[in-house]
């Protein structure tokens, strides 16, 4: 198993930024993909963006051009920088690792997004 610890989050200003961070415990240089979800009040949780180990990148359409996931393997670390927030950006996101029978989350980080 893998323990993922999520951090960065808080309060921003629309068209702000933040960048939040995700430690893992150990090594996730192989693990398969590395994604940030987010879930707002009364809404399903959703993917946001994920990265794989060969650094293949995918978003969701709302944050396309706002939004970059990285991943540094040598710190065990992802990142997701997010640029021009919006208040529908308001969430919990977490993070998750996966790989074959490998599915962790960590326990999530609040963002608010202010008008």
């Amino acid at each position: 198993q893998v323990q993922l610890v999520e951090s960065g989050g808080g309060l921003a200003q629309a068209g702000g930024s933040l960048r939040l961070s995700c430690a893992a415990s150990r090594s996730i240089s192989r693990v398969n993909v590395m994604g940030w979800y987010r879930q707002a009040p009364g809404k399903q949780r959703e993917l946001v963006a994920a990265i794989t180990s060969g650094g293949s990148t995918n978003y969701a359409d709302s944050v396309k051009g706002r939004f970059t996931i990285s991943r540094d393997n040598t710190q065990n670390t992802v990142y997701l920088r997010m640029n021009s927030l919006k208040p529908e950006d308001t969430a919990v996101y977490y993070c998750n690792a996966r790989d074959g029978w490998l599915n962790a989350w960590g326990q999530g980080t609040q963002v608010t997004v202010s008008a």
